[in-house]
């Protein structure tokens, strides 16, 4: 075990990586950690913006890991929802994570569909005979032949649903969220988000579900696309981590709001300090450490680290890609759509807009992430996702003209009628997504120079320019610091954190 007393650590970012490094540093180790964070926000994209006693979370954080760690370190700070004891029941607290059921449909032909599909009546029905027998033929297809080499993400669906289902469900959504077809996307990305999921998993699943307590959320056998429930936090994620960060106060950490890390100063192979600018009196402050974490774009780091950097890397680093995020929250007084199979309010979490003729990619509806989120529960809080590039026309755009233009494809849809719409707010996420084209596919290059740096760790999503789940990023910064514990130099764990279907830390942490 290495000596870390009276040692500090710069981390870059408060995110769910960030703040996760800091709490395991104070609560393992003797190392100071300070936290540098741009924006005056808690919690990355994990946050939640709160506008007039509505909560909006940005994209959606389902609470579920297949990893003990996280499932344990998130009930550490919340305990899970238990009505029959007054501590745990939302109506007396608000520190609580409450047990939601998941439910996720396409929306498509202007008609409801499972996701993931299910081969229901329902299903049957709204796609229609000839479609079905197309899909049914096309898969069949792709299971009996050779499969092809996989060199785009294109590649990466057609094998595993064929091409007819690929075009169907998975082609418009995809391209709507990254901009480019998906035969330019490398497969990776498909390997790391939905490796697991196949038509067989999905009815095997189904039919698992029909026996399944309800209240039961241990699904580490279960494709993180298909589980049934999730813990979420009373009011949005972005609560847990403004407790964490109260919690990392208390126990001596640091926390530097709207302080934007600039430089950085190396001697040999170990990072020595960093350069932080206020972003409110433009005063800048330089943070000398023991360790670096880093959060921030792959890009902004190796600006940071200036003329040291080869150029060909900073050639690479700069050609990295992000994909950005607009959310239009949009408040109704009621809800027009009607799903014919259903009785009742619309109950999804997400519903993913298939249709081509609109831009939004998602729905959420965050009543149905928790009822405590929306200030007048008569009321539907939807949240309208949209994905662009910063600097282009959408991102651009004037708040008031993509509130237009937002409630006018909500209309188109079905979901309301202008009439409905009571209250809106349009909220931006620049680099929400690391993109898996540019000069993505020499990444590794940049990423072995970089871990050259003995103290330096690269977590989280944009940290590893991978699209991390919010559970991924958290086992990154733990491993990390364990690393440090166990004076281990070698940071190839850290990368093989979400390579695979079992997460290679819960076979390899000292913790378990």
């Amino acid at each position: 075990m290495s000596d870390t007393s009276h040692k500090k650590a710069v981390i870059i970012g408060a995110g769910p990586a960030g703040l996760t490094a800091a709490y395991e540093l104070l609560t393992k180790t003797n190392i100071k950690p300070i936290v540098v964070e741009t924006t005056a926000d808690i919690g990355g994209i994990s946050k939640t913006v709160n506008y007039k006693g509505n909560s909006i979370d940005i994209g959606g954080h389902r609470f579920f890991s297949k990893s003990d760690i996280i499932m344990h370190w998130w009930q550490n700070i919340f305990p899970k929802e238990d009505a029959s004891v007054p501590e745990k029941n939302p109506e007396n607290t608000d520190k609580v994570l409450l047990i939601r059921s998941r439910q996720s449909r396409i929306l498509f032909l202007r008609k409801f569909f499972d996701y993931p599909l299910t081969l229901s009546l329902k299903t049957i029905k709204n796609l229609g005979l000839r479609r079905l027998i197309r899909i049914s033929f096309s898969y069949l297809v792709s299971m009996m032949i050779k499969r092809k080499p996989e060199k785009s993400l294109e590649d990466f669906f057609i094998n595993r649903f064929g091409k007819e289902l690929y075009k169907t469900f998975f082609k418009s959504y995809t391209e709507k969220v990254w901009g480019v077809p998906c035969s330019e996307i490398s497969p990776q990305w498909g390997g790391q988000r939905i490796k697991g999921l196949s038509i067989r998993k999905a009815i095997s699943h189904a039919l698992k579900e029909t026996f399944k307590k309800k209240d039961d959320i241990s699904q580490k056998k279960v494709e993180t696309s298909l589980i049934s429930r999730f813990l979420y936090p009373k009011h949005g994620p972005g609560q847990l981590w403004e407790e964490v960060t109260e919690r990392i106060k208390a126990k001596g950490g640091e926390i530097l709001m709207q302080h934007e890390a600039i430089g950085f100063e190396v001697s040999g192979n170990k990072v020595i300090s960093c350069t932080v600018r206020n972003k409110i009196d433009n005063t800048e402050i330089k943070l000398t450490g023991d360790y670096f974490f880093s959060t921030m774009p792959i890009c902004d780091l190796v600006s940071g680290l200036g003329e040291i950097v080869p150029p060909n890397l900073k050639r690479i680093a700069s050609g990295l890609i992000y994909r950005d995020f607009i959310t239009v929250g949009v408040l109704l007084d009621r809800v027009t759509i009607k799903d014919k199979n259903n009785s009742g309010p619309i109950m999804d979490n997400w519903i993913y807009i298939q249709e081509r003729d609109v831009q939004v990619g998602r729905l959420q509806i965050f009543n149905n992430w928790s009822p405590y989120m929306v200030r007048d529960k008569s009321k539907t809080w939807v949240g309208m996702e949209y994905f662009c590039f910063e600097g282009d026309d959408m991102w651009n755009m004037p708040n008031d003209k993509f509130t237009e233009l937002a409630i006018g494809e909500l209309e188109k849809i079905g979901f309301c009628q202008k009439k409905d719409v009571l209250d809106s707010v349009v909220i931006k996420m620049p680099k929400a997504y690391p993109c898996y084209f540019g000069t993505y596919q020499e990444l590794d290059k940049v990423t072995q120079y970089l871990d050259g740096f003995d103290n330096l760790f690269l977590i989280g999503r944009n940290g590893m320019h991978k699209y991390n789940n919010q559970d991924h990023s958290m086992l990154t910064a733990i491993v990390a610091v364990e690393n440090i514990m166990n004076g281990k130099k070698s940071k190839e764990n850290i990368w093989e954190i979400n390579l695979e279907e079992d997460y290679h830390e819960e076979k390899k942490s000292p913790n378990t």
